[in-house]
């Protein structure tokens, strides 16, 4: 995160609040002194602030929430607008609806409803309308997405909200206060920065200076965004690794298995053989010595004599 620099906030002209008689007591210490009849913002104090601001924001981020940023107010509408819409973050730049969040499922009617005339457009019975009847209803599209084009993608209620100038946008942070939502402000010496939980005590009429604490803002969300999803890619490696080492153990393990089995059935054949040769080839008996055969004796041959 890139911090912002003392020269940075003094170029764009965060220093200058409004008139002394204008002032909010509560402002007090973060007015560094009065000149001409015009306090003057510590800046030292509003560096402090925006890089607390920035973390807190950042952590919200990472953890997949939404972030609503509300400006209003002529010079901050297109800067806000412009910044926020490449992060993808939902904003209002034109009348806060009242009841936004407080009521937001009212609001969500209203979304879906645009959702539904988008629809209706791409039908034939469209086509079939009378001109007049097609002109009403891209008329109330159009109004509808002026309104709430840009919080279309809001499903739920934001986890925080980021507000340019407290004072014009009181509704919001009433309802955000009032559902325990936390909220990011730009507070300038006339508001009172106890309303708000992250105040940034600053110049809230400047474009430069808006531009400045905004860009602050989104680039630590850009931030959040990115660790999310480096957090995310290590998960999901991490996650392959565990289920490439269990594949492995497990077939280790059914080798194993299979090497155990091929060695009893070997034992098992060896076994049968033995059993086999010990039944087939018993032990040997003691054989008996065979007869002598008697010679023949020839007629001219005499017995032998018998000596008593």
């Amino acid at each position: 995160m890139s911090k912002t620099t003392f020269n940075d906030l003094l170029e764009a002209g965060v220093h200058f609040g409004h008139l002394k008689r204008k002032w909010n007591p509560n402002m007090a210490p973060y007015i560094f002194m009065e000149k001409n009849g015009i306090h003057i913002i510590d800046l030292y104090k509003t560096a402090a602030k925006i890089e607390e601001a920035a973390s807190a924001i950042k952590q919200i981020a990472r953890s997949g929430k939404k972030i609503l940023f509300v400006a209003t107010k002529k010079q901050a509408k297109e800067i806000v607008a412009a910044h926020v819409k490449r992060i993808g973050m939902p904003y209002v730049t034109e009348r806060w609806p009242g009841g936004m969040l407080t009521n937001f499922a009212t609001i969500r009617k209203a979304v879906r409803k645009m959702a539904s005339i988008d629809k209706m457009i791409a039908t034939n019975s469209y086509k079939n309308l009378s001109k007049r009847e097609r002109l009403q209803i891209q008329r109330e599209r159009a109004k509808l997405e002026k309104q709430l084009g840009s919080i279309a993608d809001l499903n739920r209620l934001p986890s925080a909200i980021f507000v340019v100038d407290i004072l014009k946008e009181h509704i919001a942070v009433a309802e955000a206060k009032k559902l325990n939502i936390p909220t990011f402000a730009i507070v300038d010496t006339n508001s009172d920065p106890t309303k708000v939980d992250f105040p940034i005590p600053a110049n809230d009429d400047a474009s430069k200076s808006i531009d400045l604490i905004v860009g602050a803002m989104v680039q630590s969300i850009e931030e959040g965004l990115m660790d999310r999803k480096l957090d995310k890619d290590k998960r999901d490696l991490e996650d392959k690794e565990e289920q490439e080492e269990m594949i492995r153990v497990k077939a280790e393990s059914l080798k194993m298995v299979e090497d155990e089995e091929d060695e009893a059935i070997e034992k098992a054949k060896t076994l049968a053989r033995l059993k086999a040769k010990a039944t087939d080839e018993p032990g040997e008996e003691v054989k008996k010595p065979a007869k002598r055969a008697r010679r023949p004796i020839s007629k001219g041959s005499k017995k032998p004599t018998k000596i008593n």
